[in-house]
Order: C-alpha cells, then sequence, then structure tokens
C-alpha cells in the first residue's frame, strides 16, 4: 500500500487539507488559587476529553496541579482554538461546581473557576528552526 494511502496515524486528511495540529493548552484557576484535587482532576481529564471529543479533537495527554492544568490537543484546522478553549473551560468549570460545590466555594467566588487569559503553544515534529530553514531555501523564481 502507497504511503500516501497510510499516513502517520496524527495526519488528518479532509477534502482539500492534509494536517497534523497539537497544540499545547495551560488554564490556570481565577487568581491561581489552589481549588483542585486528584478526583476533581480525574473528573476533569473526563469532561475535557468528551468536549474534545465533541469537536472531532483529541486529548493527547493531560495533567495538572491544585492550581493549573496542561493538556495537549490534537485537533483539526476547522476547529477555531479560541472555540475550542472557551468550551473546554467553560464546560469543566459549571459541571465541577456543580459536582464540587461546596470545596470549589472554599476558593473561588463570584461564579469563575478559570482565569480568563489561557496559554496556548503550537507543538510539532520540527523544530521552529528546521521549518525556518525549510522555507529559506525554496527555490524563488528568478524574473
Amino acid at each position: 500500500m502507497s504511503p500516501r494511502r497510510n499516513p502517520h496515524p496524527d495526519v488528518r486528511t479532509g477534502r482539500h487539507v492534509v494536517c497534523n495540529l497539537h497544540v499545547h493548552l495551560v488554564f490556570v484557576t481565577k487568581y491561581r488559587r489552589k481549588a483542585m484535587t486528584d478526583v476533581m482532576l480525574t473528573r476533569r481529564e473526563e469532561i475535557m476529553r468528551e468536549v474534545c471529543t465533541d469537536f472531532e479533537a483529541d486529548l493527547k495527554q493531560f495533567n495538572g496541579e491544585e492550581d493549573n492544568v496542561h493538556l495537549l490537543v490534537h485537533h483539526p484546522p476547522k476547529v477555531p482554538l479560541s472555540k475550542l478553549v472557551n468550551s473546554l473551560k467553560g464546560v469543566s468549570a459549571r459541571l465541577l461546581r456543580k459536582e464540587h460545590d461546596a470545596h470549589v466555594r472554599r476558593y473561588l467566588w463570584g461564579g469563575h473557576f478559570w482565569s480568563g487569559s489561557y496559554f496556548a503553544a503550537s507543538c510539532g515534529a520540527a523544530p521552529l528552526t528546521v521549518v525556518q530553514r525549510y522555507i529559506e531555501q525554496q527555490k524563488r523564481p528568478v524574473s
């Protein structure tokens, strides 16, 4: 079978696109309050996996501490990252506040769970310098 027919499992193909998009996301709790327990992190991972599935994305890796979570998400190009982040934060905050309300209220108030900001970094197989060198070495047409 040709390599085109059986690409790397992370390579997504569509009608007009072939891509491999991974993003590293970090969310922190409001005021960096240490509001999460191990049970809450386990549940948060389940919730975030479900949200990713709804967006046809794949949560490749998840971990966190008392005041932050880190995610590695493989996502299709049709998904705006800001919409994915909004759903990940919104759904997880709503469900965990509902399931662990007494605990969360000791640390956080005003209906907020997450800080309004987030960190996102693209991740790929090649270091940035290799991609820059590749682009630089393209044979530009001479007029």
